[in-house]
């Protein structure tokens, strides 16, 4: 792992993870067969930094045969107690604990930038099948949506991050997706209606709010929980997203 502190930081919140954190919905399933070339039932699944199981579980349900691979002691508990009937081994992408071509698809549902892509893309080469794919996917808030974007720039202004000019998920590509791999790229929305409390539960599950001071998170997000109340006053919103889907055959 790239940032091997960032990256345990969800270890001691695993169960609020699995609680709050958004799925998947069934369209990006479909995107996913349709770029790889590979039928999810029965197909043999690497589902890499699979966390508690978000993207794991919606993987099995299509009759995928999924080995999850995750290296958190606390993730790899509640994806236990989540997915009893689904295999887990402790490992990473950048040194997968699987055998020399036995997966048709390797899958990272948020989980891509905690990689070395030096060391995971040949750990992925080295544990597709010929003719195996690599799908990476992320979540991230629809930039067409207003009080999500003034939200994400609030949170961009607290971490001291810059503030784009124009939102844009084609910066997530840029930023995320290794060279030397030909992506096919695809961008997939869709939406959730949750209370407030929920909400806010689902931002203090992201990592950057986990190593930051717990003072100033904790009055970060009593002002947010106004903000949404004001704006919201019938005490829920809607969550809209835009997965980012890339694909590639190493």
């Amino acid at each position: 792992m790239t940032k091997p502190v960032q990256a345990r930081s969800f270890d001691a919140i695993a169960a609020d993870y699995d609680a709050h954190r958004p799925s998947y919905p069934p369209a990006l399933f479909d995107a996913v067969e349709e770029l790889a070339g590979v039928g999810l039932a029965g197909a043999r699944i690497a589902d890499v930094g699979a966390g508690t199981g978000l993207g794991t579980a919606r993987l099995h349900e299509r009759g995928a045969r999924v080995t999850a691979v995750e290296p958190g002691d606390g993730m790899a508990e509640q994806f236990r107690r989540s997915l009893p009937d689904v295999p887990v081994v402790r490992g990473d992408g950048n040194n997968l604990p699987l055998r020399t071509g036995s997966m048709d698809l390797i899958t990272y549902a948020q989980a891509w930038h905690w990689t070395d892509p030096a060391r995971s893309v040949p750990e992925a080469r080295r544990v597709l099948r010929p003719g195996g794919a690599l799908a990476l996917w992320w979540n991230d808030g629809d930039p067409t949506v207003e009080w999500l974007v003034d939200q994400e720039n609030r949170m961009r202004v607290f971490f001291g991050v810059e503030v784009p000019a124009v939102p844009s998920h084609r910066a997530r590509f840029r930023a995320a997706l290794p060279d030397g791999l030909d992506f096919r790229t695809r961008l997939v929305t869709w939406s959730r209606r949750v209370p407030i409390d929920a909400h806010i539960a689902n931002l203090a599950t992201h990592s950057d709010f986990l190593i930051g001071d717990p003072a100033a998170v904790r009055d970060y997000f009593d002002r947010e929980r106004a903000l949404l109340t004001a704006l919201f006053p019938d005490g829920e919103v809607v969550e809209a997203y835009v997965v980012s889907l890339a694909v590639a055959r190493p």
